[in-house]
């Protein structure tokens, strides 16, 4: 079976890079193909610039290239309606369709939702105008949650500490900072407590648990600075137990997918529901209709079950073929390399030298890089690098994907050293 890949960041490497593993590529004429993909990412499938905004050429590449599996990376296109065209088109495709991935799309529907569905969240307003929601603060204490409603790659999250910081970033929000996206704010509570994500495939019945994880969003070492798309992450997350990971489930992810169904707009694919620990149980603080960029790549780290099988199966509607999903037992934990002046103005074109840290048995995953003219690797974007290793626990594959970056030659890059900071203190005893 020849399959598409939609995107070209780290996420979409490491889905390259264990769909190239599976049964469904194993015939003399199976191909992998990526559009647009990355330089990792052609070490395992063929490029083709394509342009995913225009459905029409989508369709018809999978028409030329007998595509029998598309499977969608990133948000943009899910949100676009590109799983829409592709399946009216008669084309298996993993990701939901425009109306399900306003999980992801949209704040307030996901808040709405979660009203009618009785899931457990933040308290919220819905607001549309600036004076709308100065207004709307007052029924708040700080610190304040600022959201803006539509897709803002990961950073259209405000945590205002003083009702003068809430003001001026609902002001810079109705102003355009986050385009299109402000147009509408979401304000929430602000809840206490540890947070960690949960994913889970369903194909609109059945729903299939494939692992927890834990990222690092702020930019700086101690989660200080400013939101980013994630500078790490690792995998299992031991916080989220057996016993509220089942709680989640129950309480938040099948209540979601159970309403989308008896609203008419059935889920299929990949939910990523990002959970707070609040002394209450666990609390939703929001939904992606994508896997986690990097939470990915831990994910795929872990996984030891046939990718392409398993996303077609939920593409088909057939998940109920899988009473589990099969994850290694060793933590995966991978580093975010980024380009200097990241979350702001990254520097591009530096120089990347990759081939020591590789040697190591480090898995480098590539985000945002390309080949200049003279064939050199160099950065291409804010997120540069996912340094990925494994290990008994968090400790151990921490010093392993801590070596492999050490061993990186990429001097305009940056990265914390602290990923997975508070489980290796949990496992220190601390």
């Amino acid at each position: 079976m020849n399959i598409l890949l939609i995107g070209s960041g780290g996420r979409e490497h490491a889905l390259a890079w264990k769909l190239a593993q599976s049964r469904l590529l194993a015939g003399g004429g199976d191909r992998l193909y990526a559009a647009p993909g990355n330089p990792g990412i052609a070490d395992h499938a063929e490029c083709i610039v394509l342009d995913v905004a225009d459905h029409e050429a989508v369709v018809q590449l999978c028409a030329e290239k007998r595509i029998g599996l598309v499977v969608i990376g990133p948000e943009a296109p899910l949100v676009d309606g590109l799983g829409d065209s592709l399946r009216a088109a008669g084309v298996a495709v993993f990701g939901p369709d425009r109306a399900a991935a306003q999980l992801e799309g949209s704040k307030g529907f996901t808040k709405d939702l979660c009203e009618r569905a009785g899931i457990p969240t933040a308290s919220y307003v819905r607001t549309r105008s600036l004076d709308e929601a100065l207004t709307a603060l007052d029924r708040f204490e700080a610190p304040f949650v600022l959201k803006a409603d539509g897709l803002a790659a990961g950073k259209g999250v405000v945590i205002a500490e003083t009702r003068a910081d809430a003001e001026a970033g609902l002001s810079d929000m109705f102003s355009g900072q986050f385009g299109s996206a402000g147009a509408e704010v979401v304000i929430e509570e602000f809840m206490r407590g540890e947070e960690v994500s949960v994913f889970a495939l369903t194909d609109g019945t059945a729903i299939l648990p494939i692992g927890t994880a834990q990222d690092h969003k702020r930019v700086g070492d101690g989660d200080v600075g400013p939101n980013t798309g994630g500078m790490g992450a690792y995998s299992p997350a031991p916080v989220l137990s057996e016993e509220l990971q089942n709680q989640a489930m129950r309480e938040i992810l099948a209540p979601t997918v159970q309403t989308l169904r008896e609203e008419g707009m059935p889920y299929s694919g990949v939910l990523y529901a990002g959970l707070m620990l609040t002394d209450q149980g666990p609390k939703l603080v929001e939904y992606n209709a994508r896997f986690g960029d990097p939470e990915c790549q831990v994910l795929m780290m872990r996984l030891d079950e046939d990718l392409g099988e398993l996303l077609l199966a939920c593409a088909e509607g057939r998940l109920e073929e899988y009473p589990e999903a099969r994850m290694q037992a060793q933590t995966a934990l991978t580093v975010v390399m980024a380009a200097d002046g990241y979350p702001g103005t990254p520097r591009k074109g530096g120089l990347i030298d990759l081939r020591e840290a590789e040697a190591q048995g480090a898995k480098v995953f590539h985000a945002g890089t390309a080949r200049d003219a003279d064939g050199q690797l160099v950065a291409s974007g804010g997120r540069v690098l996912n340094v990925t290793a494994s290990g008994a626990n968090v400790r151990e594959a921490q010093a392993a994907a801590y070596a492999a970056v050490d061993a990186i030659d990429f001097p305009s890059g940056f990265c914390r050293r602290d990923i997975g900071w508070r489980e290796a203190v949990r496992e220190r005893g601390g």
